[in-house]
């Protein structure tokens, strides 16, 4: 055997050995998604919050899953076999999915300030709205959890939800917030906490409360409420985790670039082998 068939073949078995790697691991991503759809109620009641934001993540991990298994599966019959079309398919897929990921990156970076002012736009909205459409919950329960899980108020601070007609009391004058805006770590009076009708919130499980339920948990606006924006806690994660994030966008993009060129070049010299082999005959 020659240099170079030796060379073929150690790229032929790491291009299968890789893909195999990540068909596992979209497996996984995949199982992870089922389980968090058909195991609500340890799922939900862990977190303790209505599941609506949980399904979404829940279908996206699992079709990324299927698209990685089926991107992965490509690859290693691909390289196992020998087969130019397969490794054709998967290099363009791969070529693709990093054209997209440029073209996104770029666009982000250029559309920055019009993309947050979208999304404070549709945050705004979604606030100025709250559960005036019992029947048109979902984006109401989604940045119920976001305050939660930020643990945060409003989009600019906890002014924003004053004044919203379905939280405005017409037997006081005290301002209201939806109770995602609870602090319940900033008491030990974990009374108060139980006394909420929020049962989004609460340990009873996701069929605790009709998901679209018109009943209303508010708390006053001058207890213990998270007192910073969502926009400015949401500034905070991604400037903490921005080494990460940079870290794992390269760390991708880089796997990309490689898996595309040892499969173009496995690609390439598979027609030498041949001709190699057909002289033999």
């Amino acid at each position: 055997m020659s240099a170079q068939d030796s060379c073929l073949s150690l790229i032929k078995y790491l291009l299968f050995v890789f893909n195999l790697f990540f068909f596992v691991l979209g497996s996984l991503i995949f199982c992870f998604g089922i389980w968090i759809l058909i195991d609500k109620t340890s799922f939900v009641s862990f977190v303790g919050l209505s599941f609506v934001p949980l399904q979404i993540w829940s279908k996206a991990l699992a079709t990324s899953g299927i698209l990685t298994m089926g991107l992965a599966l490509l690859g290693c019959v691909g390289a196992l076999k020998e087969l130019r079309c397969l490794l054709g398919l998967y290099f363009g897929i791969l070529l693709l999915l990093f054209a997209t990921q440029i073209t996104l990156g770029i666009l982000i970076s250029t559309q920055r300030m019009r993309l947050e002012r979208r999304v404070k736009d549709i945050v705004m909205e979604t606030i100025q709205n709250y559960r005036s459409r019992p029947e048109e919950s979902v984006a109401e329960e989604s940045w119920d959890y976001v305050q939660f899980q930020l643990r945060c108020c409003g989009w600019n601070s906890p002014r924003d939800w004053f004044n919203i007609p379905s939280l405005v009391s017409n037997e006081s004058e005290v301002h209201h917030v939806p109770c995602s805006c609870y602090n319940s770590s900033a008491t030990n009076d974990s009374a108060v906490f139980d006394k909420l009708s929020f049962t989004q919130f609460s340990r009873l499980g996701p069929l605790a409360r009709p998901r679209h339920s018109t009943d209303l948990c508010v708390v006053p606006a001058n207890s213990n409420i998270y007192s910073e924006g969502c926009a400015r806690s949401l500034q905070k994660r991604l400037h903490n985790n921005l080494i990460s994030i940079v870290g794992i966008c390269l760390g991708v993009g880089l796997l990309e670039l490689s898996f595309m060129t040892l499969s173009i070049f496995l690609c390439r010299n598979l027609d030498q082998v041949y001709d190699r082999l057909a002289r033999y005959r």
